[in-house]
């Protein structure tokens, strides 16, 4: 069983991060859309409010994902963020201005500098959250100049690569579009229909990017039979989506975006199993599953955690989405209005 667990731990990590891109994804793309979609501001506050109640459960799968690296593979958690000083700050700064943007755009409804100032906060921290998350995640699976005792030494700008590019823009257009198809299962009227055919005319061309990156892993990594089997799976589900959503299968569509999505990060983890960060310096130094991971003992007390934890969270979140489940219109949008001062002031008593 201590040999398995740093394999089971590899597993359930690359779980945690396709959670964090499916139902994060949706999400920044929901905040790039605010101002490259929405008319209005009626359609950007009903843009909102499909994510309302849910994008911050959402986040929580990154900092999973993120404590679960450091626990299980401290190693690997080191080296790669070691070397991601400046993109994992710019991602942290984008999600503190997505956040913050959030919360505090309809504080001051009736002023349209505050709001549209807002807006492009939760835009551009969408933008730069997606773009960041993505590049992190391609350079794990291409790799950095690692030494042998596994630190960089490409210096501070050795992450911008072509595979750590293709990652960032496939990232974000791959939001971008499960946006887009969020939009046409949360909302109706206008903004659904035209969801929907902005998401059939741009499809084949947003995912274009994250096949690339699929791709370059299964050649750089001389992908075997069953990686390159469930890139053929993602390819046939990216392909079912865009049919589907053509003849206006929009739960149809929004699960074969899923199953490309599941097929494509199984293909990537598996093909460069079992090291979790190369060296393009040396493949001599490359982190495995079992030089980067943890010891027994650690491991096999987090997977207890997990076994109970997981499955809890899943549940929850399950749940919260059969709650919010109805679809919105800008007729359940009112309009903007301003608490009055004399409620303000004595708004300390009311809570």
């Amino acid at each position: 069983m201590a040999e398995a667990l740093p394999v089971i731990w590899f597993i359930l990590i690359a779980v945690l991060w396709l959670g964090y891109l499916f139902l994060e994804g949706f999400d920044l793309g929901i905040g790039m859309l605010m101002k490259t979609f929405a008319r209005d501001e009626r359609e950007r506050r009903l843009l909102l409010n499909t994510i309302g109640p849910v994008w911050d459960g959402n986040e929580v799968w990154l900092i999973t994902a993120g404590g679960a690296m450091f626990a299980a593979f401290p190693l690997w958690y080191a080296g790669l963020f070691s070397a991601l000083y400046l993109p994992l700050t710019v991602a942290l700064v984008g999600l503190i201005l997505r956040a913050v943007a959030i919360e505090y755009r309809g504080k001051r409804g009736t002023s349209q500098r505050w709001v549209d100032g807002w807006t492009w906060c939760l835009a551009i921290g969408s933008f730069l959250a997606a773009f960041c998350v993505g590049a992190m995640l391609a350079l794990t699976t291409t790799g950095l100049p690692l030494n042998e005792n596994g630190d960089n030494v490409g210096g501070a700008f050795s992450w911008v690569t072509v595979p750590a590019l293709l990652g960032g823009v496939g990232t974000v257009c791959f939001a971008v579009l499960h946006g887009l198809l969020f939009l046409t299962l949360k909302t109706d009227g206008d903004v659904r229909v035209r969801a929907r055919l902005l998401a059939t005319r741009w499809a084949p061309v947003l995912l274009l990017p994250l096949v690339g990156w699929v791709v370059w892993v299964q050649v750089q990594s001389s992908g075997g039979v069953l990686g390159w089997s469930l890139v053929a799976v993602a390819a046939i589900a990216a392909v079912y989506s865009w049919t589907r959503l053509r003849a206006g299968g929009e739960v149809s569509a929004f699960l074969g975006q899923s199953v490309f999505l599941t097929a494509g990060v199984a293909a990537i983890f598996t093909t460069v199993f079992p090291v979790v960060l190369p060296s393009t310096l040396d493949p001599a130094h490359d982190l495995t599953v079992h030089t980067a991971s943890s010891s027994g003992y650690t491991l096999g007390v987090m997977f207890v955690v997990a076994v109970v934890a997981v499955p809890a969270v899943l549940c929850y979140q399950i749940w919260s989405y059969s709650v919010f489940a109805k679809r919105l219109t800008v007729d359940h949008i009112p309009p903007a209005h301003t608490v009055p001062a004399a409620i303000r002031g004595h708004a300390s008593l009311t809570v």
